[in-house]
């Protein structure tokens, strides 16, 4: 059985047992997190659509740490001022592993 849950602007296929990262939350690790926008399940047969969610589906989700994602690099360069700058930025994002799907 999957899922498609919105989560932090994207939307993710997930399974129970599957470990991903997910937008940063303020949480500690071993908590439980309920993501409640469903947007899709399926399993072997069948696929049931939301509009635009399903009605009290929920994910269940135990918090595994935070981790931080790849740099992102930013170079800016104005030709001829003799004017750059160089920055770069690493996101976090809280790990997580999915526990339970329920429709």
């Amino acid at each position: 059985m999957y899922a498609i849950i919105a989560d932090g602007g994207r939307q993710l296929k997930v399974e129970e047992g599957q470990e991903l990262n997910l937008a940063y939350r303020d949480a500690a690790k071993g908590d439980k997190l309920t993501l409640d926008q469903v947007l899709a399940i399926g399993g072997v047969d069948d696929v049931k659509l939301g509009a635009p969610t399903i009605e009290g589906a929920s994910v269940t989700a135990e918090i595994i740490g935070t981790t931080q994602g790849e740099k992102v690099e930013v170079q800016k360069l104005r030709r001829r001022k003799n004017s750059r700058r160089h920055t770069g930025h690493r996101a976090m994002f809280t790990r997580v592993k999915i526990e339970s799907i329920s429709a």
